[in-house]
């Protein structure tokens, strides 16, 4: 019986990429947490570096190192010391501030930046727990926001009743612009990265036009690509008062949160998804529909992120949105999701994470004038460390997934060995 072999320079198959992908996030949501906190605390310490080497007193007094040494490190405590407690005091609370009201407005600053991105993060969670890569992070938020916004300034209706629907509308718009790229998926064999990045082009220009006509989403009378307001009765509450930003869609956001944990942890439908993640031609033998769990999973996605969007029309930007008004949230999603490890309260952790990276940088660059670009290197090195576990363990001197096992395996091998020898 003779044997097929493949030679190097053949073609690999067509769902190679599709593999490797698949590897690589199924190796970076195996990685421990503490290979995550680690990190984290090398992407601040690559932050420091950056912050001490472009700080115009370091830059000065390195010119005479040699002969004042002490100069130059003063200098580089001083900005790296002024700059992270600059961080916290517009991240978490407000050291200079006499009255506690006013010092814990930083940490409701940082609340109402996660909101979204923890809404966001599920959704891209979510896919990637099914094994999909949902990059149509923006697109998805785009439609929730522009027909959740639709309903929120152009029908009217009673409080309470008209922010639940704008919010249902958004939903929905979410999930049926992401089940487009699952239904590619599942019935032509379609890459869900390709379909859902060229969906964020096809929403971005749609999204335009529809504000730059009148009758569709243009305020009356405007010229500029804006909406009208929403209306007061449409617009989320906040929760402690209107000194404070922070609105119910904090709260919609646990609750999202619990909800995604319970279906993925708890429900008959989260198994599906997780095996198909897992392995869809052994969920396949199992009985699941593949394909449909494809469309739900990827539909299931884009409604929380499209609530992310009209979280944004409903509680944040009140006064009218622009083609901007994802504000890049889609795409940060997906490195809250992976910092996250793909869990509900792991996201959920992580999204409360960059949103303190999101308010403390503003201060950072207000208080100490450092660049706000070093925050967004941060936040782009925990992902470069997060995607490389061995070089983290590396580094820290972490054992290696499961080696106490094949130790203990090695052992038993040995002692098996060495009594058979015995004998």
């Amino acid at each position: 019986m003779s044997t097929v072999q493949i030679k190097g320079d053949e073609t690999p198959p067509a769902d190679s990429l599709a593999g490797r992908l698949g590897g690589a996030l199924h190796d970076m949501m195996r990685s421990s947490w503490l290979v995550v906190v680690c990190a984290v605390i090398l992407a601040i310490l690559a932050g420091s570096i950056l912050i001490a080497v472009t700080d115009p007193q370091v830059i000065e007094t390195s010119q005479y190192f040699f002969a004042r040494p002490g100069d130059t490190f003063a200098a580089i405590w001083s900005a790296v010391s002024g700059a992270y407690v600059a961080f916290f005091n517009g991240a978490f609370y407000n050291l200079n501030r006499p009255e506690f009201a006013t010092g814990i407005k930083p940490i409701t600053e940082t609340l109402t930046f996660a909101t979204p991105l923890i809404m966001a993060g599920l959704g891209i969670g979510l896919s990637f727990r099914a094994g999909l890569f949902n990059i149509g992070g923006r697109g998805q938020m785009l439609f929730g926001a522009a027909f959740g916004g639709w309903v929120a300034f152009a029908i009217p209706m009673p409080p309470g009743v008209h922010a639940a629907v704008a919010i249902l509308v958004g939903m929905l718009a979410g999930a049926f612009f992401a089940a487009i790229a699952g239904v590619l998926k599942a019935y032509t064999g379609a890459h869900e990265v390709i379909v859902t990045i060229m969906l964020n082009y096809v929403a971005g220009a749609l999204i335009v036009y529809m504000l730059t006509t009148q009758g569709l989403l243009q305020a009356p009378g405007q010229q500029n690509p804006k909406s009208p307001p929403t209306m007061e009765t449409a617009i989320l509450p906040r929760l402690f008062g209107d000194q404070y930003r922070l609105h119910l869609g904090f709260i919609l956001a646990i609750i999202a949160t619990i909800a995604v944990w319970w279906v993925l942890e708890r429900s008959s439908l989260g198994f599906k998804l997780r095996a198909v993640g897992l392995n869809p031609s052994a969920a396949k033998t199992a009985g699941i529909n593949v394909k449909t769990i494809i469309v739900v999973a990827m539909a299931m996605s884009g409604a929380l992120v499209g609530l992310a969007g009209v979280n944004q029309v409903t509680g944040t930007e009140t006064s009218g949105f622009s083609s901007g008004v994802d504000a890049g949230i889609g795409f940060d999603a997906i490195t809250v999701a992976l910092l996250g490890k793909s869990t509900p309260w792991g996201i959920f952790v992580a999204g409360i994470l960059f949103g303190a990276f999101k308010a403390g940088g503003y201060t950072m660059q207000g208080a100490e004038g450092i660049q706000i670009d070093i925050v967004a290197v941060v936040q782009s090195l925990i992902v470069l460390f997060i995607a490389a576990p061995p070089l983290v363990r590396s580094i820290f001197r972490l054992p290696s997934p499961g080696s106490k096992r094949r130790q203990k395996k090695a052992k038993g091998d040995i002692d098996s060995t060495t009594e058979a020898v015995s004998a």
